[in-house]
């Protein structure tokens, strides 16, 4: 088999579908999803365990591919044709190859990403964290893309992007933006935020908080007169500021709670929702921090921040269930999947 014409076809395919992602593996026909739904190529063969070596060996390199074959793990990304640019991940299940690649869509507007105009706002901040988060594959990396992004085209700053591994890439206009990639430019994520504050640096981007350290020396940075971005796997505000708290120890605790409660921004929380017409549209969540919400960060009362984000729209704050409300009331979504997507159904339902 020609494994680059191969691999040209796939993502060709991808890419003429809309699709997000492309799933190869050992035994079984390749499969892309669609509009969040997962669709197998009938037209395509299964491939063998000998198939996805030969398209690692394409994708990765033979020496990387070697690599791989010993650790069991690989993450990596993959330019195709030059401007397509692609994250993936290769793996073994029950001893077969597997491969999961993502499509990283160029950098849009905020307009056609249908993301608030708010969001613009954090973007002129001199410091502090913004966190983006939400369950995977749901565009958080897309929606922090726009907005540093629209820092680099309006701003004259320093940007440093540390990322495992590099999704977007940016083409530098009012700013200078370097981007390190873990593993190759640096050993990890601590030690390139430990190099930043030597670095004259305005903006950070870290592409996921992983480990303590590297939401401590976040924190820092964002405390000593940085703007901070990063993203967490994680459903809402409330539940983010408590994952952050919780992966420290308790002697830590009520340290970082005081930090987070100055440095902390905002935290926008979005899901992409299947649209009537096809395609997806996002639903969001947007706290931001002000003397309320810092207060309950630092007295333990996380739990009443969901409170303070539906009572506080006119400072601009956005409540998951009301934006999907705004949806269904537009036409976008049916009210089927507006309750599918509600973190809270009964306080949807008042809504309604």
């Amino acid at each position: 088999m020609d494994y680059n014409k191969f691999i040209d076809e796939l993502l060709t395919n991808l890419i003429n579908e809309d699709g997000s992602d492309l799933h190869l593996g050992a035994g079984r026909k390749p499969a892309m999803r669609v509009s969040g739904q997962l669709i197998f190529l009938a037209n395509q063969k299964p491939t063998t365990s000998a198939d996805m070596v030969g398209i690692l060996n394409v994708i990765l390199g033979k020496e990387k591919t070697a690599k791989f074959l010993e650790t069991k793990e690989a993450d990596f990304s993959y330019t195709f044709k030059s401007d397509t640019h692609l994250r993936g991940n290769a793996f073994f299940q029950r001893g077969g190859i597997c491969m999961a690649l993502r499509l990283i869509p160029k950098a849009k507007s905020f307009e056609e990403l249908n993301l608030p105009p708010i969001l613009k706002t954090f973007t002129e901040k001199k410091q502090g964290f913004f966190l983006v988060v939400g369950p995977v594959g749901q565009g958080k990396s897309t929606t922090l893309s726009t907005m540093i992004n629209m820092i680099n085209k309006n701003r004259a700053c320093h940007i440093v992007t540390i990322e495992d591994p590099i999704e977007f890439v940016y083409e530098p206009d009012q700013s200078i933006i370097d981007q390190r990639e873990v593993g190759i430019d640096t050993a990890d994520f601590p030690v390139a935020l430990k190099s930043v504050f030597r670095e004259d640096v305005n903006v950070i981007f870290i592409g996921e908080m992983r480990s303590p350290d590297t939401i401590s020396a976040a924190v820092t940075a964002a405390e000593t007169g940085h703007l901070v971005f990063s993203t967490l796997h994680t459903n809402n505000a409330a539940q983010t500021i408590d994952r952050i708290i919780d992966s420290f120890p308790p002697s830590q605790q009520d340290q970082i709670r005081l930090e987070l409660a100055s440095s902390l921004i905002g935290v926008f929380s979005q899901r992409l929702i299947p649209r009537i017409t096809g395609g997806r549209i996002p639903a969001y969540e947007l706290l931001i921090n002000n003397n309320a919400v810092a207060n309950l960060i630092r007295e333990k009362r996380t739990h009443e921040i969901n409170n303070v984000i539906e009572t506080s729209s006119e400072q601009g704050m956005v409540d998951m269930n009301r934006s999907l409300v705004a949806l269904v009331q537009k036409g976008e979504i049916s009210l089927e999947v507006a309750y599918q997507y509600s973190i809270n159904p009964k306080s949807l339902e008042r809504m309604l």
